[in-house]
């Protein structure tokens, strides 16, 4: 069985920055594309950023697509993710999830970390 655990949320104002880390178990972390989800309270979750298996492909979603980065270190079995130019709509949970890389279902994902907590003060 898998375990992922996310790291790095906070609070931050408005135009600021966090980098959010997913650490995963297992042996092969390197074989799955990954994904971040957020949910703001009220909200459905929604698909962020995802990166396929080996690093090479990555897709966004329009509302962080230029302000948002991901990205994976496979020799240390983790995906992060770099957020930029932080606006107060950004604030949710972040959540990790390994199965696709563009998929916006949640069905598509098989292993979900707990989340972390994002807050962007205006």
């Amino acid at each position: 069985q898998v375990q992922l655990v996310e790291s790095g949320g906070g609070l931050v104002q408005a135009g600021g920055s966090l980098r959010l880390s997913c650490a995963a178990s297992g042996r092969t972390f390197s074989r799955y594309a990954m994904a971040w989800f957020r949910q703001a309270p009220g909200k459905e979750r929604e698909f962020v950023a995802g990166i396929t298996s080996s690093g090479g492909g990555s897709s966004y979603a329009d509302s962080v697509k230029g302000r948002f980065t991901i990205s994976r270190d496979n020799a240390k079995n983790t995906v992060y993710l770099q957020m930029n130019s932080l606006k107060p709509e950004d604030t949710a949970v972040y959540y990790c999830s390994r199965g696709n890389y563009r998929s916006g279902n949640v069905r598509d994902y098989d292993y979900w970390g707990q989340g972390t907590q994002v807050t962007v003060s205006s």
